[in-house]
């Protein structure tokens, strides 16, 4: 009687014990499980404080850091980044990406300074780089004058590099060479040789004489002289 009754103790000491250790990994889900709960609600906060587009600028800042990492390579191997990377887009992606251009970023030419000041500034905020490096040390440098005040006095703080000042000039010859682009209302010549029938017909010879002009002068020079063969 005493051995069984031993034996059902130590089975009951050993039931309980399983229970106990059961009950403790229980308790150990249970505050994993609550502290994944809390990173995520705390991450799902995060995302709510977001910019509506943050999505989509985060997808725009990866696509251009590939992009300069893609044309690094390629400068360091001696290729035309523009046109190995046009050869790798077949004709409806860039048919696509061309309708997209255009619809977002229609350029009708000059409607009014107000119109013509709002494209610029576009233009020139889309081809800016931040150069971050450059942004500390300066910041590092100026101290409290680097954001300033109405008391601060700038002048000689801050010298303009030879690579910014050759950058500003580049860019302000690519605006001249684009706005002489441009159609001009001219004045009719009444000397000029009338080789059209109607308006129409005269913008049209005006393109073929801008695009093929230099290359179909002496042919037109020989049939108007008689000596073409």
């Amino acid at each position: 009687m005493s051995e069984a009754a031993s034996s059902s103790t130590k089975t009951a000491a050993e039931k309980h014990a399983e229970r106990m250790k059961r009950l403790g990994q229980l308790h150990l889900k249970r505050n994993e499980a609550r502290q994944q709960n809390h990173k995520e609600v705390i991450e799902e906060d995060k995302r709510n404080k977001l910019p509506s587009n943050w999505e989509a600028r985060k997808r725009k800042a990866e696509w251009i850091m590939n992009d300069e990492k893609a044309r690094k390579e390629a400068a360091e191997k001696g290729l035309d980044y523009e046109r190995t990377k046009l050869l790798n887009i077949d004709a409806i992606e860039a048919e696509r990406l061309s309708r997209k251009r255009k619809k977002i970023d229609p350029n009708d030419g000059f409607a009014d300074f107000e119109q013509a000041t709002v494209r610029q500034y576009k233009q020139l905020i889309k081809n800016i780089k931040p150069d971050m490096e450059a942004y500390e040390e300066a910041k590092q440098k100026l101290g409290p004058a680097f954001y300033g005040d109405k008391n601060t006095i700038l002048h000689g703080l801050h010298v303009d590099k030879k690579e910014a000042i050759d950058k500003m000039v580049a860019d302000l010859e690519k605006q001249r060479a684009k706005r002489e682009k441009y159609s001009r209302r001219r004045m009719h010549n009444d000397d000029a040789d009338i080789d059209y029938i109607n308006e129409r017909n005269a913008k049209f010879n005006q393109k073929l004489e801008r695009f093929y002009g230099e290359h179909t002068r002496e042919t037109k020079q020989n049939l108007e002289r008689g000596t073409a063969i």
